[in-house]
Order: structure tokens, then sequence, then C-alpha cells
């Protein structure tokens, strides 16, 4: 499995609507792309500026070329990032996941007969 972290800058006040412009676009993409294993987004607040951090995980690199292209090192930019980042960051960082720890699945507590059926 491959980490493919990419990082950008936005100020603070514009943090949100960018978020929400990635779930039009970039996320998007991530979730349509074969091979995608999901995407963390981190958000740290340092004073006027927000930095994120998306950390999506791939099958493998041929699913980050899928999603990236030939040249899966370069970050991939939409239409509307240059109205959001204070600079664009040429590369992504990739990483082999040498090992995943998950916590073990939680058993579903039992329902209470009288409870509303959901």
């Amino acid at each position: 499995m491959i980490a493919r972290i990419w990082r950008g800058i936005t100020l603070a006040e514009k943090a949100d609507a960018y978020i929400a412009y990635l779930h039009e676009t970039g996320l998007r993409d991530y979730a349509t792309t074969p091979g995608n294993r999901g995407v963390s987004v981190l958000r740290r607040l340092q004073g006027e500026h927000s930095e994120i951090v998306l950390i999506s995980m791939w099958d493998s690199m041929e699913a980050v070329r899928a999603f990236a292209g030939e040249q899966p090192e370069r970050s991939v930019y939409y239409p509307e990032d240059e109205n959001y980042l204070l600079e664009m960051e040429p590369l992504v960082r990739h990483y082999e996941v040498a090992e995943q720890i998950l916590p073990p699945a939680q058993p579903e507590a039992p329902r209470d007969p009288k409870a509303p059926a959901r």
C-alpha cells in the first residue's frame, strides 16, 4: 500500500471554503479512482494561516498514476486552487506503508427493545 501526502497553506479565513472546494475536486477524484483506499484531511491553524494536509492511501503506485498521471510525484492542482493557496508546492511525497495497525472490531451494543427502530 502507498501513502501519498500533499500539503498546502491557505489563509485561515479561507480554510473552510477550501476544504469544501477540495470535496468538489481532489477528494471526489480520489474516491472515484480505482485503487484508492481513502483519504484523511488534516488541518492545523497557525495564526493567520491554515495548513491543510491530505494523506491518501492507494493499493499501488499504478493506482496513484491513475489519479496523478505519468509523473505521480507532481502535485495535482485544480483551476480554483490558486484562489485559496498561498503557494503551489510542486511535489508530493509517497511512502510505502510498512505497517498499519487498526483497532479490533468493536461488537455492536445490544439494542434496547423499547427504543424506536432506526
